[in-house]
């Protein structure tokens, strides 16, 4: 199978954002991908929870969904969009963090609610605090495929292990990241992370990212750090975008999955343990 990664430099508008989106699932149709995967919030990249709850729209609402299921159908692809930041009818107003999977015939094949808030102190310049905007979700999410068996997260999910193996032991083939990781975590731990993920489940991994500096009308502007990657389930990287805003293809043989899971099958080789006991 032929996938496109769409690395995006979104901004604070999500009317202006869409028109770049849209064309770039054109050239990942057009360059032959039977999926195109856009990263983590297509929609709004924004630190103002004020801006964002003016522009931001409800699932049912929202221009960038219909947009993009309306595209899926009419170029015959699976799109996975990364995520939108969504409203929600939470009565404290918190967002959602959705991924979509869109099938061809434009119906959403799969939702997935990102679990995992990300609540940091990455410096003393620079701390975010998701789960005071967003509200996390709760499940880990399959989608079975005609392509393959995929299993969804978003960003900062990827720091525990626990959900892709539980993805991968539950039949996941491809594991979705996309994201919009800080330039200073990125640098120090992206790659090692997404071939760590890969390594330990036999699975693809692919990982579409925000990338740049994000032009902002309401609060700070952000700064993410690109390098949208394909993984093998060997760990090797197939493709590293860098910092450029476009579309990159890999073309993925799942027959690799079968052999790395032969050569090293940790994934089946659990055992229950005790512990930890102090001495």
């Amino acid at each position: 199978m032929r996938a496109a990664l769409l690395q995006l430099n979104s901004g604070d508008d999500p009317a202006a954002n869409l028109p770049v989106t849209l064309d770039y699932l054109h050239e990942a149709a057009a360059g032959g991908a039977h999926i195109a995967l856009t990263p983590e919030v297509t929609n709004c990249v924004s630190s103002s929870r004020a801006h964002q709850n003016n522009v931001l729209q409800h699932e049912d609402s929202d221009i960038t969904l219909a947009t993009l299921r309306d595209a899926a159908r009419e170029l015959q692809i699976w799109v996975l969009i990364g995520s939108l930041a969504l409203k929600t009818h939470d009565a404290d107003g918190r967002f959602a963090n959705r991924s979509f999977l869109i099938a061809p015939d434009g119906t959403i094949a799969a939702r997935y609610d990102k679990v995992h808030m990300f609540d940091v102190q990455v410096s003393e310049a620079e701390s975010y605090r998701e789960s005071s905007g967003f509200r996390p979700g709760t499940h880990a999410v399959l989608a079975d495929t005609d392509l393959a068996c995929i299993g969804l997260s978003v960003c900062y999910d990827l720091r525990f292990a626990y959900l892709y193996r539980a993805l991968a032991q539950a039949g996941a083939e491809i594991l979705t990241v996309p994201a919009a990781f800080s330039p200073v975590t990125g640098a120090a731990h992206w790659h090692v992370l997404l071939r760590a993920r890969a390594i330990e489940t036999g699975c693809f991994v692919l990982a579409p990212a925000q990338t740049g500096q994000h032009a902002a009308h309401e609060g700070k502007p952000r700064q993410t750090y690109g390098h949208s990657l394909a993984v093998s389930p060997w760990g090797e990287v197939l493709l590293d975008m860098g910092t450029q805003p476009g579309v990159g293809f890999v073309t993925l043989d799942l027959d690799q999955i079968v052999g790395a899971r032969g050569r090293i099958p940790a994934l089946f080789h659990d055992r229950p343990i005790e512990g930890p006991a102090h001495p």
